[in-house]
């Protein structure tokens, strides 16, 4: 492999090693690149990378999406959907536990966010299940699988950073994450009701109580879910209806989200405060390691380095089921060690081309990716959904890690399954296309 490849991972690799910010270390990395193998004016090249970068305008969702988020974080939204959702969820063979998978699919379409989705489900759901008598392992697992669907059902905050470096429609990729999405958290589902099917005694006795209920007190239930259900209409209705774009909605869905904070007497000038600060850092953090990895994907690309890796891979004669099996055990590996949005910023312009030249389409890898990001928010020691659930429970990682174990299977069997039927993500897309 050509020098330049070898140089620029020992650079890459020994600044993460060194502790160094990644937004830094990507950028930085770039930068030496440049510096060794070309002789041009890096002051003049650096700056009109970060110029461009950081005045994308697709890039303004992000921060919108972000203080949505945050918003919703001190609302009273996790407790409605408990409320809204349990009646309905007992008619299911592992009642209160699809409260989890549904909360978590519903949070998604809000907020955009793996993270947020889990804690603002998981702090009442969670609480709740475990004081009813529901098995821990079944309670915390579902709700670490499920919480990783904020990543795929639009608006997701990664979908909006991957069409950005990729240069595809943010709202093709949105669209064509909608059906995996929703087929996923079906199998979580599928799951539960065969998993507390053979051990009954996962669910409490005193639950079976729930079919029980009448049908006027399970419609009487979906009051509590008209917070959630606005924000949705709010969000995707606005996109998909061709009134706003994913920017506009974006904006949109934090006056929404104000509404309902207002609604529900939440929002308090500390809590703004807390808000404002919040949103910050997170779009400054985020600001840095999307400038590092536009510097390091434009330098790389400026020494050939993307089209000399392509090259070597597709030397070794994989098939293209073998080079995307490849991919989800090389992202498992760097889940163990990188959160996923820095995955993703690091990795994409060398992976990216790889894939087009295995004739691959860039909307279906952005959901492709998005899946062994999702992967590797429950993979420790690095996995953030479950410091998030930790930060609930204060359970483990070994043992959060073991429960969840199901669910990280369930999401590598789908995932090579679109691998071989890819019309499931393209299907939207191009029907919408007409």
């Amino acid at each position: 492999m050509a020098v330049e490849v070898i140089v620029m991972f020992v650079i890459l690799f020994g600044l993460l090693a060194g502790g160094l910010w990644i937004g830094l270390t990507l950028g930085v990395t770039g930068t030496i690149l440049l510096a060794i193998f070309r002789d041009i004016p890096l002051y003049r090249l650096v700056s009109q990378y970060s110029w461009n970068i950081l005045t994308t305008q697709e890039l303004l969702a992000l921060p919108l999406f972000i203080l949505m988020g945050e918003l919703l974080f001190r609302t009273n939204l996790s407790r409605s959907l408990f409320t809204g959702l349990a009646p309905w969820a007992g008619l299911l063979p592992g009642r209160l536990i699809h409260v989890n998978v549904i909360g978590c699919t519903i949070f998604a379409a809000i907020s955009g966010s793996s993270a947020a989705t889990t804690q603002v489900v998981g702090r009442i759901a969670l609480t709740e299940l475990l004081k009813r008598g529901y098995s821990r392992d079944i309670a915390v697992g579902s709700l670490a699988g499920a919480g990783t669907l904020g990543f795929l059902i639009p608006p997701s905050n990664i979908l909006i950073i991957y069409g950005v470096l990729a240069d595809v429609s943010i709202i093709k990729l949105f669209t064509a994450g909608l059906i995996p999405g929703l087929l996923l958290a079906g199998c979580f589902m599928g799951w539960v009701m065969i998993h507390t099917t053979l051990r009954r005694d996962l669910v409490p006795e005193s639950e079976r109580a729930l079919r029980n209920l009448s049908w006027g007190e399970r419609f009487a239930s979906l009051k509590d879910l008209w917070p959630a259900l606005f924000l949705i209409a709010c969000v995707l209705g606005s996109m998909y209806g061709g009134i706003a774009t994913p920017s506009e909605a974006a904006a949109v869905g934090v006056l929404g989200a104000a509404i309902v904070a207002l609604a529900q007497r939440s929002l308090t000038w500390e809590a703004a405060r807390q808000i404002a600060i919040g949103s910050v850092v997170t779009c400054s953090m985020i600001a840095l390691i999307l400038l590092g990895a536009s510097i390091l994907g434009s330098a790389a690309a400026f020494l050939g380095i993307p089209a000399k890796v392509a090259a070597f891979v597709q030397g070794l004669g994989l098939t293209s089921f073998q080079l995307m099996l490849a991919l989800v055990v090389f992202y498992l590996v760097l889940g163990c060690f990188l959160d996923g949005f820095s995955m993703i910023v690091m990795t994409l312009p060398i992976v990216l081309p790889i894939v087009k030249m295995a004739g691959f389409d860039p909307i279906w890898f952005g959901v492709f990716i998005v899946l062994v990001v999702e992967m590797a928010q429950i993979t420790p020691p690095v996995g953030f959904n479950l410091f998030v659930i930790q930060g609930i429970t204060g359970d483990s990682l070994s043992y959060l890690a073991k429960v969840t174990l199901p669910y990280l299977l369930i999401m590598i069997i789908f995932t090579m399954t679109l691998v071989v039927f890819p019309q499931i993500v393209m299907f939207l897309p191009n029907f919408l296309a007409g």
